[in-house]
């Protein structure tokens, strides 16, 4: 389980880290972050964890700007000195307020809680779930729409089939192979949403996602799934409350 940390006091920090991973050694501390615009930087930039400790005054604000300024889909437990931010950390993710000092005993229970809700939580989709997958193993759908892709002097035809996902980088529209080759296209995501119709399916205003790409999906909490596909991506896929049963329907169907 990977826990990011955030706390100005490097000490409380480090105390905080040697306490978790005394607690559990299957928990990984991946970053220890001292402030709102560190956190901000970190969370833009790499994947998120499963689980994040957090103090609520920071030197240069309130731990709530980063979950303003980023859409974390992580669940957050706050360890602070002050009691006064109760009903605004759980409305920020968060599923346990601990005051300062804490002791061991409380976060043995935090962390309890946790689990709690990561295991009640799956077995609410595992029926759905289940059935997803076997639709995606079984499925045998015939394709016949094609995607010409420029390259160099040459046009290209890709089968819907043979694409894994389409993808927007810096404004520009990616098109990423099953053979992991990748190539710019001129169209947009909306264009291509409408040639693909049902195969693929529109996971955020950045990813469109071919069903035989997907590997497997996971509950995530608050109630938003993690689209794992079949081969390694640099950024995790998270589908939004709003979306989820509609990305269900569409993987049973």
């Amino acid at each position: 389980m990977k826990i990011i940390i955030i706390e100005d006091e490097s000490l409380v920090a480090e105390d905080l880290a040697s306490s978790l991973k005394s607690s559990n050694s299957e928990i990984e501390i991946t970053a220890l972050l001292g402030s709102v615009k560190e956190a901000i930087a970190y969370f833009k930039n790499n994947p998120q964890p499963d689980l994040i400790f957090s103090d609520i005054q920071l030197g240069d604000g309130l731990s709530f700007e980063i979950i303003q300024d980023v859409p974390l889909n992580v669940p957050v437990i706050f360890c602070t000195a002050f009691n006064e931010y109760a009903l605004d950390a759980f409305k920020a993710n968060g599923i346990e307020y601990i005051l300062k000092p804490f002791s061991a005993a409380e976060l043995k229970i935090a962390l309890g809680k946790f689990h709690n809700m990561q295991h009640i939580m799956s077995r609410q989709i595992a029926a759905q779930y289940q059935k997803a997958m076997e639709t995606i193993s079984n499925l045998q759908q015939p394709i016949s729409s094609t995607i010409m892709v420029k390259y160099r002097d040459r046009l290209l035809p890709f089968t819907l089939e043979k694409i894994a996902l389409f993808y927007v980088e810096a404004e520009t529209t990616v098109m990423l192979a099953h053979n992991g080759k990748s190539y710019s296209l001129t169209e947009s995501l909306e264009d291509l949403e409408k040639r693909t119709h049902s195969f693929f399916f529109r996971m955020n205003r950045q990813l469109l996602v071919n069903r035989n790409a997907i590997a497997d999906v996971t509950d995530y909490f608050p109630r938003k799934l993690k689209i794992n596909l079949t081969f390694p991506f640099h950024k995790d896929i998270f589908v939004s409350r709003e979306k989820r049963s509609k990305v269900l329907a569409w993987l049973e169907n």
